[in-house]
């Protein structure tokens, strides 16, 4: 190899780490957008007043964010978390916040019947789940009324650190 092939190569190789933090800086741009909506879908499916806490109360959509980008989380994973958000509110002209509970139980059963939509919402029952049922280390589940909703425990032996941490 050339000096200069060599020198070339070193530009490019220190900055993909630049590269790789300004796509991570613009998801969460794109995430920050849209996590109004996602939070708006995620109270949807666990309401207030219901026999399981509520997205809420739980405290989901920060889960879901530090999940999300943790730097293990799948980046097309993520990519689709957001786009399917973005997807979500340009059906709905951007008004979906501002709709009635039918109103949103309606426009998420029509999201529902496109094979994007249903794999959105899938995903993001996913995460939400895993927010009300995770160990309350992770954030989520305060209190473990999550747990205690089920008549249940979480696994021992129980983590001492969020993994974020490690």
């Amino acid at each position: 190899m050339q000096r200069r092939d060599f020198l070339v190569m070193g530009s490019v190789l220190s900055l993909s780490s630049y590269l790789h933090a300004e796509t991570v800086t613009a998801q969460q741009k794109a995430f920050r957008q849209v996590s109004s909506l996602i939070e708006a879908v995620q109270e949807h499916m666990f309401p207030e007043g219901g026999k399981l806490p509520s997205a809420h109360a739980m405290h989901t959509i920060k889960f879901t964010e530090e999940t999300i980008f943790h730097p293990t989380y799948d980046r097309d994973i993520r990519a689709f978390v957001i786009e399917g958000a973005q997807e979500l509110s340009k059906r709905e002209k951007g008004k979906f916040l501002s709709y009635t509970p039918q109103k949103k139980e309606q426009a998420l059963r029509r999201y529902e019947q496109t094979d994007y939509g249903s794999n959105w919402l899938s995903r993001i029952m996913t995460l939400t789940m895993e927010a009300l049922f995770s160990d309350p280390v992770y954030g989520s589940n305060i209190k473990a009324a999550g747990w205690e909703a089920l008549h249940t425990q979480g696994g021992e032996p129980r983590p001492k650190t969020r993994y974020i941490q490690l």
